[in-house]
Parts: C-alpha cells; structure tokens; sequence
C-alpha cells in the first residue's frame, strides 16, 4: 500500500474557529490564583485560604449548560460529599453555582464477591487476621499498639498501595481493604485511601468511590487535593461535568492550585458531553491559569474535536504542534492515544487520504500502531470501498504481529455481507475462531442485517432465533434491521410481529423502528394504520424526527391524502420544526403529480427563502411537472438554472426533459441533450435507450443519421473491443 507524505497546513486550528457561537466570555477571567502555595509540590498548597464566592461564582460561568436546581436534603449531600459541612438554606445564594441534581449519585453500591484464587485468598486473609494481644507491656508501643499488629498493618498497607497501582485488585477487595483502614487506630495516611479510591474509579465503579467518600468523612478523614480529583475524574466519567465544576471549586476553596491534571480531566468531561466550545476555551487559557499542557491535554482536546466532526481542525492542530509552531516552548510528541483519535475521526468524516498520511507520519516517528488503529483505518478503507489497500492493510497488520480483535473482523465481515459474499464472510467467521477471537452481538446483527438486505429473510430469522444458545440476546439494532428487511418485502404483518416481540421482551423501539414501521404501512396503503402508529410513537415517548415526517408526507401524498399532507407540512412549518430539502421534495413530488402546479412553485419559492439549496432531486421534480403541463420553455429555463448554480443533472433529469421535447416533436433538442449527457459522461438507462427509440421511429431523418447521435463511454469501450476481435 503506498501513501503519500501529509500536506502542510499553513494556519492553525483555534478552538473557535469551527464554532458558530461561541460561549461569550473569556476563560481567564474565571480562575483567580490562590495564594503562593507553602507545600514543597507547586501544584498544590497546603495553606488554606479564605472561601472565595467569586472564584466559584466565576467558575460556574464557564459551565453554560443549564442544570436543574437542587433540593435542600441533595445540596446538602453534595457539601457532606465534599466535607463542607454547612447549613442548607432554603434559597440559593448569590453567585452560587448551579449543581443539578445529584441523588442519583449517592446511591450505595451493590457489592459482588468475584472469584478470587485460592493462594489470593490466603494472602489476603493473613493480612487481616489479628494477633491476640500481648499481655506484657513491654510487647507495645506508646500508642498501645503491639510491635506484631504494627508490622502486619505495615505489611497489609504496602499490600494495598501495590496492588491497587498495579489494578491487580478486585471491587471485594477493595471494599475489605477499606474496611480494614478504617478501623485502624491511629488512621493511615489520606494517600491509602486515595490508592483504594483511584483504583475503583478507574474500573469504573463510581457509586462505591462516593459511597466510600461519605464513610471517610463520618470519620473525620476530609478529602485531600487527590481526592478531590478522583472525584471529579468519576463526575466527569459519568457525563456530570457540571457537578464536577463544583468539586473544583471546593478545591479553590480549601487553597489548594489546580494542575493540569485537574483541568485536563474537566476538559475530557467537556468533550464528553459535545461541549467542544467550552473546552476549546479552557484549553486557550490554561497558560493563564498557570499550566502547560502536557500530551495527555492535547490528546484529550483532539479526541473532543474529533467526536464532534471538527476532525479537520483537530488535524491542523496536530501539524501545528508536531512541527513545532504552536507558540509553545518545548516539543510535544504524540502517543497512540492522540494518534488514534485523529485516525479514527478523518476516516469516519471521509478524510481517508489524510488518515493514511497520519499513519505514514506515526511509524516514522517510531509509534506503533495498534489494533485500534489498524481497526480505524481499515474501517475508513472499506466504507470508502478501497478494497485492495484494505486486504493490504489486513495483512501488513498479521505480519507486524498485531492480532486482529473482533472489531477488527467485524468490519471485513460487514464488508463482505454488504457485498453479498456470505460464503467469504463465513470464512472470516472461522478464521475469527481460529485466531481465539470470538462472534459478538455485533457480528451476528450484521449478518441478519446482510440477509434482510438480499431478501433471505428466513436466514434472517433462523439467526435470530440461534442467539440465545450462543449467549446473545436481540437488541433494539436486531429487530430493526429484521422489521426493516420484512417491510421491504412488504411482509407488514411479520414485521409488527417483531415489534411486538421486542416490546414484550423489553427491548425499547427506537425512531428507526417507527420509521420503518411507517414506512412499510403506507407502502401497502395502511393509511389510518399509519396515523394510530405515529400516535403510539408519541405515547412512547418517543418524538419523531425529520425522517419520520418526511415518510409520514410522502406517504399521505403517494395514498391521495395530499390535503392532509398539506396541512400536516404547514403545523410543522408554525411549529418552528427544522425541515430539510428531503422533506420538501416529497410535498413538492405530490404537489406536482396532482396537477398543482401553481401550490408546488409557492413551495418551490418558500424552500429558497428559509436557506434550503435545492438538489437534483428537487430540480428534475420540478421539471417533471412543468413538462407534464406542456411548459417545455420554462423546463429548460429551469435545467439551465441548475447547471448555472453547480446542481449536476442526473440521468433522470434529461430523461424528463428529453422525454417532454420527444413528445412536443422538438427532436433536435432532444438530439442536443444526449450530446450533453455523453460530454457530462451521465450514462443512459433503459428509459434512455427507450426515448432514442421512440425518436427515431418519429423521423426517418435520423434513421438515416444515426451518427448524429453521441456515443457514450460504453459504446466506445464496446467498439474498441470489437475492433480488437476483427483484427485478430
């Protein structure tokens, strides 16, 4: 596979510079300095200061997504959580930061006991078997602690903290360990605790990290600068960003100097929840704040702009920084992390060829890339339907040693089913096992979706059926894709059979099953069937999308309904309802084959004004109906105004119009187009060759002048190889 050198780029991606509103305000005006810190670490200061409302109150500020109030019993769990332990008060102070509502949070955990080894087991219990006690005095220490009970707390700690950095630590284990601190006399160093907490947050178990928080403040262990920070790493994990804008500001308060690790987490919270303005900003100001932004911030700012489509601005950012122009003082070298993120972006934007450049760039500055990034691009090959570099690609990942994961299949499999390979995708199936990796959910739904798209629905169906023994439940994306392929074949009863199944099963419906539902109905002509659904969708709760109205419209205009369609369009219209060209198209379709003419160009005219750009569709839409009215004039007014405003005409558009001049008898004109379509490279269809031939049985003249005609690429390809078999 051979790839090209990355292009250079000449400006730098600034965090606004893909934003239409930014949030106003600047970010440096929402941090003030603490006092110098005493500690010997620069990051934090031992040294409390006063509390400082407008520190918090300028805080919140940056967090410009609304949250709902909190009621007085959740405030105060949210300041016990933090050890601020004040009166709640039945109104908000001023400048207070909104929380939102953190009940939810404070739940207590379920606790499992997972399966440990048995020497685990023995170890662990010997570390937390007391000795009698001594009954000499000289046996203890001043505190009256045993010299053996120091040693095995001394041994149970080193125990702990090692384990705990190593993540060699079960959620039991932790929660006995904890325990066990506890109730140690005198109390270990807040850094045990804080090993404990780090390690349950970063398996993921939140809950028990505030559960445990609560424990240690009743007591009297107050969260230190580290705790603080495990905690706002779970708030911003669990997506509450803006509860995690409150324990920073608990950590302002208490005197201690947030460091990047503290601001890099707020912005990956950020970037979480799409919030890619706001993080932009706290990004621009760190140097204002103090801090210098490491590679795990720049990789986190890059991540966030490339799940949110700014993946080209994440690419500029990346030149800028790796060829050292960003402003900054020191270099700053990629990881696999960074790398990932903005391989995986440009392809799922379709920036493929940059994507390839940066996984040149990454193997000559000696990162290796892994399954994940192999998976990317190899993804972002086969949707750009590059087959020859994909299987190239699979191949070089085999022979570097990287062990395709079943991500990694999952994408060759979907290739192959779409394709309709079944054979070779089973074959990948196998090859799958015989490298230890396993089918999921995933690959099975891919399959059943491949088999509603060729129409084998009983293959379909029987794949459903096998997913309980192989440990698999149907998710909402299985039924989907079988209600789907059961409507295209206008098998509308199965399908609402499958809908009721997953109701039943618990499997809620999403848009795309309504859709299809609809979609299916209206193909049979179940109007009022349509209608009850469109209601239920409702009851569900479910609020339907422009999609579902634009199935809805062109469902009531193809089952003579177009007066309901009508008035269906102008409720959405009033509504403030963001339609979009698509949704246009089908009222003007109807509009047009109803003879209304007139209504269709005020519709026509009200799509300009509201910014929409008419597309092919909507111009050989228009076309159609002045042609079916005899208005052959203002039809190719109206073709030439397409290819004025860059609107390429398809093979439909000139078979409209040509077909509209064959029959008003203007054979030049349609002589003319064909020209046109041949020099466009637009290739004919059957309804082409169909006019040609209702041409020339109108005028002998061309009969007779068949070189008049234009040849298309096709033809020539076909007489080249004629020629070619003559000679030989």
């Amino acid at each position: 596979m051979v790839l090209k050198t990355p292009p250079r780029f000449s400006s730098v991606a600034t965090a606004s510079s893909s934003s239409k509103t930014a949030p106003k305000g600047k970010l440096s005006s929402l941090f003030t300095r603490p006092p110098k810190p005493t500690s010997s670490n620069p990051s934090i200061s031992t040294q409390k200061t006063p509390e400082n409302s407008s520190d918090i109150a300028n805080l919140s500020s940056l967090c410009t997504k609304p949250t709902p109030g909190i009621s007085t019993e959740n405030q105060s769990k949210l300041a016990s959580l933090l050890g601020e332990n004040r009166e709640p008060t039945s109104t908000k102070p001023k400048n207070s930061t909104k929380l939102g509502n953190l009940s939810s949070l404070f739940t207590k955990p379920t606790s499992s006991n997972p399966k440990i080894s048995t020497e685990k087991t023995s170890k662990i219990s010997s570390l937390l078997v007391k000795n009698p006690k001594p009954t000499s005095a000289k046996h203890q220490n001043s505190s009256g602690s045993s010299t053996s009970d120091v040693a095995e707390k001394t041994q149970l700690l080193k125990f702990i903290n090692s384990n705990c950095k190593s993540g060699n630590i079960t959620h039991s284990d932790a929660l006995r360990f904890f325990d066990e601190m506890i109730q140690m006399k005198p109390k270990p160093p807040m850094s045990y605790f804080n090993s404990v907490l780090g390690a349950l947050s970063r398996s993921k178990h939140y809950d028990t990290v505030f559960s445990l928080c609560h424990k240690m403040l009743s007591v009297g262990l107050g969260p230190n600068f580290y705790t603080l920070n495990i905690l706002l790493n779970c708030f911003c994990s669990l997506n509450r960003v803006s509860d995690g804008f409150v324990v920073v500001g608990s950590l302002l308060r208490r005197g201690f100097r947030a460091n990047i690790v503290t601001y890099s987490t707020l912005m990956r919270g950020l970037c979480m929840e799409n919030r890619i303005y706001e993080a932009s900003r706290l990004f621009k100001n760190l140097g204002k704040l103090g801090c210098r932004p490491n590679v795990v911030t720049y990789g986190t700012l890059i991540n966030g702009l490339c799940r949110t489509g700014y993946s080209k601005n994440a690419l500029k950012l990346h030149e800028k920084l790796t060829k050292g122009s960003a402003g900054d003082t020191f270099e700053c070298k990629p990881n696999i992390v960074w790398y990932a993120a903005l391989i995986d972006g440009l392809c799922k934007e379709g920036l493929i060829e940059e994507a390839k450049e940066i996984f040149v760039e990454m193997k000559r500055v000696g990162v290796y890339p892994d399954v994940i990034v192999y998976s990317s691009l190899l993804h972002g090959l086969c949707f750009e339907e590059h087959w020859d570099e994909a299987k190239a690609l699979f191949y070089e990942m085999i022979d570097e040693g990287v062990q395709p994961n079943v991500v990694t299949f999952n994408v060759w499999i979907d290739v192959l089913l779409k394709q309709g390979k079944f054979k070779e995708a089973n074959e990948m199936v196998q090859m799958m096992i015989q490298r230890g990796e396993h089918p999921d959910l995933v690959t099975y739904n891919m399959f059943i979706d491949g088999f509603c798209l060729m129409g084998r629905l009983d293959e379909a169906k029987n794949t459903l059926l096998s997913l309980p023994a192989k440990g698999y439940e149907p998710n909402y994306y299985t039924y989907n894709s079988l209600i789907n392929g059961y409507c295209k074949k206008l098998k509308i009863e199965e399908a609402k059979n499958f809908y009721k199944e997953m109701i039943r099963k618990g499997v809620s419906p999403t848009v795309v099953t309504f859709n299809a539902l609809l979609n299916g109905l209206f193909q049979v002509g179940r109007v009022e069937d349509a209608r009850k659904l469109l209601s239920e969708m409702k009851v569900r709760g479910i609020e339907p999308d422009v999609t579902t109205y634009t199935i809805f419209l062109d469902g009531l205009c193809k089952n003579e309904c177009l007066s309901e369609a009508l008035d269906l369009f102008h409720t959405l219209e009033n509504g403030k309802f963001e339609l979009t060209v698509e949704t246009f198209n089908v009222l003007l379709n109807g509009l047009c084959k109803s003879a209304k003419l007139e209504t269709a160009w005020d519709l026509y005219d009200r799509l300009m004004e509201k910014g929409l750009v008419p597309d092919v569709v909507t111009y050989s839409i228009m076309i159609h109906g002045l042609c079916k009215e005899g208005l052959l004039e203002k039809a190719n007014e109206l073709f030439l105004e397409m290819e004025a405003k860059n609107c390429s005409p398809n093979v439909v558009t000139y078979n409209t119009l040509m077909r509209g001049f064959c029959q008003n008898n203007e054979l030049e004109k349609v002589v003319e187009l064909l020209h046109k379509m041949a020099k466009r490279k637009v290739s004919p269809d059957n309804s082409t060759f169909a006019i040609v031939i209702d041409l020339l049985s109108k005028d002998e003249k061309y009969r007779d002048s068949l070189h008049l005609l234009p040849t298309f690429p096709a033809q020539e390809q076909l007489e080249k190889r004629n020629d070619s078999n003559s000679v030989v």
